[in-house]
Order: structure tokens, then C-alpha cells, then sequence
């Protein structure tokens, strides 16, 4: 059985593929620069490493395997699931 759950990019752990689901339709200043940034729904990612005292997020994605840092509090707006 696959063992799917909803949390959001910021506490998903590292070196485990994920797929984004969409964003916190709360706050909607974030999602268009995560949009322009290429992390749209659907996309399958990775995070690579986490900066230490909560600093960025390396994140790979997509079939490219693009990489881009994230802030923390930017990635508590995206909603994302296991990917396995």
C-alpha cells in the first residue's frame, strides 16, 4: 500500500521524492513567484540539503533536474506528497 500524506515542502525530508500538489491557497502572494521559479503541480522534486539554523532548501526538480534554494518559510507554502 502506498503510504501517501499531505505536509508541505519545508518539513518533507531530504533525499526522498516528492510531488507538489499545489499551495496554500492562504497566502497568494507566494505562489507566483514559486510559479516563475518552475515548481508548478505536479512536479516531481527532491530536496537536496538544508542550510543549518533553518537556511535554504536545495531543491531538484523536474525532468531537467533543476536545482534552485528556497527559502524555509516559502516552501511552508507548498503542498506536496511522497513520490515513490
Amino acid at each position: 500500500m502506498k503510504d501517501n500524506y499531505l505536509q508541505t515542502l519545508s518539513r518533507f525530508p531530504k533525499n526522498k521524492l516528492g510531488k507538489i500538489l499545489g499551495y496554500d491557497n492562504d497566502h497568494l502572494k507566494m505562489p507566483n513567484k514559486i510559479i516563475e521559479m518552475g515548481l508548478l503541480p505536479e512536479t516531481v522534486f527532491r530536496i537536496l540539503y538544508q542550510a543549518p539554523f533553518n537556511g535554504p532548501l536545495y531543491v531538484e526538480f523536474g525532468e531537467e533536474k533543476s536545482r534552485i534554494a528556497l527559502r524555509k518559510e516559502e516552501g511552508e507554502f507548498i503542498m506536496v506528497e511522497d513520490w515513490n
